[in-house]
C-alpha cells in the first residue's frame, strides 16, 4: 500500500516514515501544500496523512481542492491537540478521520489500517481475511488451510496484503508496482514476477493464478 505523507515537521515526518515503512507501507513525504496537492492528483495513492498546517498551501485547501476534483483517496487529517474547530473543518471538507497531535505511532497505524480496510469494504479487525487466507499485519505472518503462521519477507507481505484486499480481481504488474513502491523507487515489473513466485512457494502454486497478458489473480486456498 502506498501512502502520501504531508507534514512539515522534519522530526515527526522522519519518525512516521520509519514507522510506516516498517509496517509495510511505501511512503512519499512532502512538506509544501502545493507539492502535496499536485502529487495527490498525479500519482496513485491508497491514503494520505495530511497535516493542516502546511506552508505554501494549507492542508484544508488541499483537501477541498481534491474533493472538488472528486478525488476519493482516503485522508487522515492531523490537527493540533484541542483544536476542535480544525477537526470540524477537516471533516466538513471531506476528511475520513482525524488524529490530534501529539499521538502514539501505534494509534496512527491502527487508524490507517481501519481506513484502508473500510475503503475496500472490509471490517477493520486485526487480521485480514480473504481467499481462505488470514494475514496478521502486526507479525506479517499468513495462515490458511495447511499453513500455520508462515513468516513473510517485507516485500512479500506488502504484495500479499494488496492481493488480499483485491482478492479475485485481475491486477496488472503496472498496477501492483504503482501501489507497492514509492515515487523514487525503480518500478521493475520483473521484481513483481519474482515476488509472486516467492509467494507461490509459501502458499502453494494454486493460490495465485497468472492471466496471460493481463496480470495476476489471488484465488486463495480452500479447506
Amino acid at each position: 500500500m502506498r501512502l502520501l505523507l504531508a507534514e512539515d515537521s522534519i522530526a515527526l515526518a522522519d519518525s512516521l516514515t520509519q514507522s510506516l515503512r516498517q509496517a509495510g507501507y511505501a511512503v512519499d513525504w512532502r512538506t509544501d501544500g502545493r507539492d502535496v496537492q499536485l502529487l495527490g492528483e498525479q500519482e496513485t495513492y491508497d491514503l494520505c496523512i495530511l497535516d493542516l498546517g502546511l506552508p505554501g498551501r494549507g492542508g484544508l485547501e488541499v483537501l477541498q481542492n481534491w474533493r472538488d476534483q472528486r478525488l476519493s483517496m482516503p485522508v487522515l487529517v492531523l490537527t493540533a491537540r484541542g483544536s476542535w474547530a480544525e477537526r470540524v473543518e477537516g471533516l466538513r471538507a471531506g476528511a475520513d478521520d482525524y488524529l490530534s497531535k501529539p499521538f502514539h505511532p501505534e494509534e496512527l497505524l491502527l487508524r490507517l489500517q481501519a481506513l484502508l480496510r473500510r475503503s475496500h469494504g472490509r471490517e477493520p479487525q486485526q487480521a485480514l481475511d480473504a481467499a481462505g487466507l488470514t494475514l496478521d499485519e502486526s507479525t506479517q505472518q499468513v495462515s490458511g488451510p495447511g499453513l500455520h503462521a508462515v513468516q513473510l519477507s517485507a516485500t512479500e507481505f506488502r504484495l500479499l496484503r494488496y492481493l488480499m484486499l483485491h482478492a479475485g480481481q485481475i491486477l496488472s504488474k503496472t498496477r501492483l508496482a504503482e501501489h507497492l513502491y514509492d515515487y523514487e523507487a525503480e518500478r521493475d515489473s520483473n521484481v513483481i514476477e519474482v515476488q509472486i513466485n516467492h509467494l507461490r512457494r509459501k502458499l502453494g502454486k494454486q493460490a495465485i493464478e497468472t492471466r496471460r497478458g493481463q496480470g495476476y489473480v489471488l484465488v486463495g486456498l480452500t479447506p
